[in-house]
């Protein structure tokens, strides 16, 4: 058994523009790493496939994609913006379906025994992306496209997500605002982007607000005293991860204080979790992070403790 890595060009081929934060180099920061960090040669690779349009259906309505795939201008065109940040090029819509693609086939690989968890190194993200619209860098929602087809499509009863970046993911929580098969855990800077006002807590609603400058000492404490015993209660069927590094202490686009070893810790905690109640299944998929050395420096931490290295 092993971790599979996911990924493709097709998502380096998306590019809102040179001056945007969300850029190709992220999955090469990433790449670079992980050849730097030995942790390349010990897992496995595996090329995204494309997602079906039924893959989006299952979270996204039909305005939603749409106003992606009509809206992709041509190749040397200039960018079409659905909003200040999120922009399309000529690959935009090719490099989404390869991003749910990565998702939905990783969530299939663990299920089927193929392999024991996997990382989706993916662009663009996805935890901002509301059912009915793509916001905030993200055009679909990778992580919730993945859980509908665990749980739609495959079955299982219980399925938990668990989101460590520094933004809200409000299209995860929207998503499964109703659905008392997903439990989602959560911190986030508040106040911040997107500036939805935090939710009441509740067995299946973990998203628990923190001030800026808040480091791996305020976080620890709540994975243990808020998102562990409520995972534990709903004992989970499969575990996904909007791996999100953007809480990382050296990036300017957040303002936390986490380092590597809060995100290697917090992967062991699912690790623990996961082996207890869903045979070790977990999919993990990248959301945020833009200093391109903590980027990858904080990838490989959460990669080497999936793959228990």
């Amino acid at each position: 058994m092993s971790t599979a890595i996911y990924s493709h060009p097709d998502c380096q081929r998306h590019n809102m523009g040179d001056w945007h934060p969300e850029s190709p180099a992220r999955l090469q920061a990433i790449a670079d790493q992980l050849i730097s960090a030995h942790v390349h040669d010990l897992v496995e690779h595996r090329e995204a496939p494309l997602a079906q349009l039924a893959d989006l259906a299952r979270n996204h309505s039909a305005s939603a994609i749409a106003m992606v795939r009509d809206n992709v201008p041509p190749e040397g065109g200039e960018c079409y913006p659905i909003d200040g940040d999120t922009l399309l090029n000529a690959w935009s819509w090719q490099a989404a379906l390869r991003a749910a693609g990565a998702a939905v086939a990783a969530t299939d690989a663990v299920l089927d025994g193929e392999v024991s968890n996997a990382f989706c190194a993916i662009r663009p993200p996805g935890h901002h992306a509301r059912p009915s619209e793509p916001m905030g860098f993200c055009l679909f929602n990778n992580i919730a496209i993945a859980a509908r087809h665990a749980l739609d499509v495959r079955g299982l009863k219980r399925v938990a997500i668990v989101d460590f970046d520094v933004h809200h993911g409000n299209g995860t929580a929207e998503s499964f605002a109703h659905d008392p098969r997903v439990l989602m855990a959560s911190f986030f800077q508040h106040p911040f982007y997107p500036y939805t006002e935090p939710e009441p807590i509740t067995p299946t609603c973990i998203n628990v607000p923190v001030p800026a400058r808040s480091g791996g000492d305020v976080i620890r404490k709540l994975v243990t005293e808020q998102w562990l015993p409520a995972l534990h209660a709903f004992q989970p069927e499969m575990i996904f991860i909007s791996a999100g590094f953007d809480a990382h202490r050296e990036d300017d686009l957040g303002g936390m204080a986490l380092v590597e070893a809060d995100y290697a810790w917090m992967t062991q905690q699912m690790m623990d979790i996961a082996r207890q109640y869903a045979g070790g299944r977990i999919v993990s998929t990248l959301e945020g992070g833009y200093n391109l050395s903590a980027l990858g420096r904080s990838v490989v931490a959460h990669v080497k403790a999936l793959a228990e290295l």
